[in-house]
């Protein structure tokens, strides 16, 4: 499979990892079987995060005894110190380990995010303290935001940058990845499937190959997902003209306006189910109009309890403007309904 280096690291890993938001949808063993799986594939770098509900849990499940064998990185949302810590030393007993190899502030983004973690009482001091003692071997960074990215990068503080890459998103591999190359740091590679809207897999992940010093994290809770990714970063990279033109066409249907179904905006307090309600555009698309009313009738129905409140929109890392898009989505919901009667 092929390999690299996380930056100026001492990490060497296949150049696909495992993300691990899905496998909080697998039961306890059944998340351990798959996370055994990927590792005797060749997959040894593994990313989880405090907030990923029991997805640190089943990683210390599934690695208990072999942690040597594999790669760890988790993230904190905390930006001050006290939180930050608590929230490391709760990962390490999760992750059933002593250390975290890539420990990470998650989703810094904001200009609020950044001066809460770099002022008085901030989480790096804290986080700093923690990778002398050992309990940390490397630290990086993940953001949302370019401009954020690129601020954190130029601090030169951290050994690697995770950041938003796809076949739509494609802005960091100008504007951000040379200045992080720049500085020797390792690139992480997340949402390689725009958070589920990029249907061919393949495609989406050989597109990504052609990166040849980039870590790409797959988020998997299926054995054929881990199988297709290992079949993609195993071979040479390929890239074919039919391959461009599908990537161009999911370019021009998506645009930059969609849901990556991060799901940081849930839960709603008028129990709109957002998420779903925000992919009826893509299922009208793959189903005819009249079978989305029935497929998605029921969380549609629910955006007509939205208030317009708008805190679902300040916690969206895309800076989306979510009730808006909402009600365009109810508005053609309306429509398909009255069109079907």
């Amino acid at each position: 499979m092929h390999t690299i280096r996380l930056g100026q690291t001492s990490i060497e890993t296949a150049a696909i990892g495992f993300g691990g938001i899905p496998i909080i949808r697998l039961g306890r063993d059944e998340a351990a079987s798959l996370l055994r799986l990927a590792l005797e594939r060749g997959i040894t770098f593994f990313d989880t995060a405090n907030r990923y509900m029991d997805s640190e849990e089943k990683m210390g499940l599934a690695f208990e005894g072999i942690r040597d064998k594999v790669v760890i990185a988790t993230k904190t949302g905390m930006r001050r110190a006290k939180e930050a810590m608590e929230e490391l030393e709760l990962s390490l007993t999760r992750l059933r380990t002593d250390r975290i190899d890539l420990y990470q502030p998650h989703q810094v983004s904001t200009p609020e995010d950044y001066e809460t973690l770099f002022g008085p009482d901030g989480a790096m001091e804290a986080l700093v303290k923690a990778r002398e003692q050992g309990k940390i071997r490397h630290l990086g960074i993940t953001s949302h935001s370019l401009d954020m990215a690129r601020k954190l990068v130029a601090t030169g503080l951290f050994a690697t940058i995770q950041f938003p890459y796809n076949i739509v998103e494609t802005e960091a591999a100008e504007a951000l990845f040379p200045e992080a190359r720049a500085k020797g740091m390792g690139i992480l590679v997340m949402k390689p499937f725009a958070g589920g809207m990029l249907d061919d897999g393949e495609v989406a992940l050989r597109f990504l190959r052609r990166e040849k010093d980039v870590l790409v994290l797959c988020g998997c809770d299926q054995a054929e997902q881990v199988e297709q990714a290992v079949s993609v970063f195993s071979g040479e990279s390929v890239w074919t003209e039919e391959d461009a033109a599908k990537a161009q066409a999911y370019r021009d249907e998506l645009g930059s306006r969609f849901c990556r179904r991060c799901e940081y905006c849930q839960p709603c307090p008028q129990g709109v189910r957002i998420t779903y309600a925000m992919m009826y555009r893509v299922v009208t698309k793959r189903l005819s109009p009249a079978k989305a009313v029935n497929f998605s009738g029921a969380v549609m129905e629910t955006v007509r309890d939205c208030v317009d409140c708008g805190e679902c929109a300040t916690r969206c890392p895309y800076n989306l403007p979510i009730p808006e898009m909402l009600r365009e989505h109810l508005a053609m919901y309306d429509a398909h309904r009255e069109a079907a009667k």
